[in-house]
């Protein structure tokens, strides 16, 4: 009888094991609670940012160090790695109407933490001994028209304007373009509040490039027409031939990497406004080729927009669910997988994402990077937090910074872009 406990222990105890083992492959799945629309009224409260002073820097985790990688720029706000280790940075922001820059009717034009113009340039750093300080900085590109997404591919340096594609001759030794630029593909401009950025990254077998592009307004409460190609992720060749919608419905997609040990590409979308606090969720998804997630005529999967209701059933019966839930108006903007071995093996494979900040909620939110876990190309753990102290007093809704941007430097370690004051930040791992 003995010998059968036994026996019937060590059954248990495997059974036990093989279930913990395969419960902890699954995909990780946050049930999402969504109030009702307007549950909370909705407010504008734009933080003012004060800058960072002295010796002042973002909280990383126990175990990093946070430094400067760069400052006094104007607006950083995009990142592109080279394969030789330059690091290019667009300078680029929102512009507003001189007109408009005092109009004391809005906040939007009142807040000190708007951008009122752009630097058109894209900025070249180059760090030749490889050890993450930058020796050199040039202006590889100017006089652009609000730069955002570049990619080097096939011997050419694409850069995605507000309202454009073009791609220009690349030498990796060159420290200044002055090549001759091509139009290879015109782009819908212009855009409700930010959604004038346009991002690009090519597949991994490199015969294809991906194209965000924002929608033209909150909710297409101006109808539909003004958002033809717009509110998608497009899929052209390299030369700009044979555009496709490759996913839509998706109202603000901004950055966009693949994820390790899949096919999957993945993006961070800002969600739509004026729904109250908690409505509604950014998120980050993986994005199937063909698939529709639901703007404007609903949100987060089937759950009907008030504003397009009963309009196409259809559409919201077939839009798709995001994968990870990121908070209501954080801004989600930057996205990246971190390949790399130098960070503690939990963030190998992992994927960081940064916040810039709501202006929408009555409570600031996001201004922050945070961190998702990843395990066989999919998530396997909830959002964690990983560079704070942004906020400076959220009762008064006033911030040092706002974090866009996120890339990973040949080393290892991790870059932020700060736009807003101006900075770039380098995290790295404490040896």
């Amino acid at each position: 009888m003995q010998f059968n406990n036994s026996i019937k222990n060590t059954l248990s105890l495997l059974i036990f094991v093989m279930i913990s083992n395969v419960s902890s492959a699954q995909e990780y799945k946050e049930r999402v609670n969504l109030p009702k629309p307007y549950a909370t009224k909705s407010v504008k409260n734009f933080s003012k940012v004060l800058g960072w002073k002295n010796d002042q820097k973002p909280i990383a985790p126990e175990g990093f160090t946070v430094t400067k990688f760069a400052d006094k720029l104007e607006n950083p706000r995009w990142l592109y790695i080279a394969e030789n280790g330059d690091v290019f940075v667009a300078e680029s922001g929102t512009r507003i109407p001189k007109e408009k820059r005092s109009d004391e009717k809005d906040e939007f034009f009142k807040s000190k933490s708007q951008n009122f113009g752009s630097a058109n340039r894209i900025t070249l750093f180059r760090d030749k001994d490889k050890d993450g300080v930058y020796e050199s900085k040039y202006s590889y590109l100017s006089g652009l028209n609000q730069p955002f997404g570049m990619l080097v591919l096939n011997n050419y340096f694409y850069v995605a304007n507000s309202d454009e594609l073009l791609r220009f001759p690349y030498n990796s030794k060159d420290s200044i373009n002055s090549g001759k630029e091509e139009k290879i593909l015109e782009l819908p401009s212009g855009g409700y509040n930010n959604h004038w950025t346009r991002n690009i990254i090519t597949n991994p077998e490199k015969t294809k490039i991906y194209i965000t592009v924002g929608s033209a307004s909150n909710v297409a409460e101006h109808g539909m027409l003004e958002e033809i190609r717009r509110a998608n992720i497009l899929e052209i060749n390299p030369d700009g031939t044979e555009e496709k919608i490759y996913a839509s419905g998706l109202r603000n997609p901004n950055g966009m990497d693949w994820a390790p040990g899949s096919k999957n590409l993945w993006t961070a979308v800002n969600e739509r406004d004026d729904l109250g606090d908690e409505l509604v969720p950014d998120y980050a998804t993986s994005v199937k080729e063909g698939g529709f997630y639901g703007w404007p005529y609903s949100y987060f999967g089937g759950n009907e927009d008030p504003s397009h209701k009963g309009e196409r059933p259809d559409l919201v019966k077939k839009a798709i669910v995001p994968d990870i839930a990121l908070g209501s108006h954080t801004a989600s903007l930057g996205l990246v997988f971190y390949r790399n071995d130098a960070f503690p093996e939990k963030y190998k494979n992992g994927m960081f994402i940064g916040q810039h900040g709501s202006w929408n909620r009555s409570v600031i939110s996001g201004y922050k990077v945070i961190f998702v876990p990843f395990k066989d190309g999919k998530p396997s753990g909830k959002p964690e937090d990983f560079l704070t102290g942004f906020v400076a007093n959220a009762s008064k809704s006033e911030v040092y910074g706002r974090p866009a941007d996120v890339a990973v430097l040949a080393d290892g370690s991790l870059l932020v872009t700060d736009d807003a004051a101006k900075v770039i930040w380098r995290i790295t791992a404490d040896k």
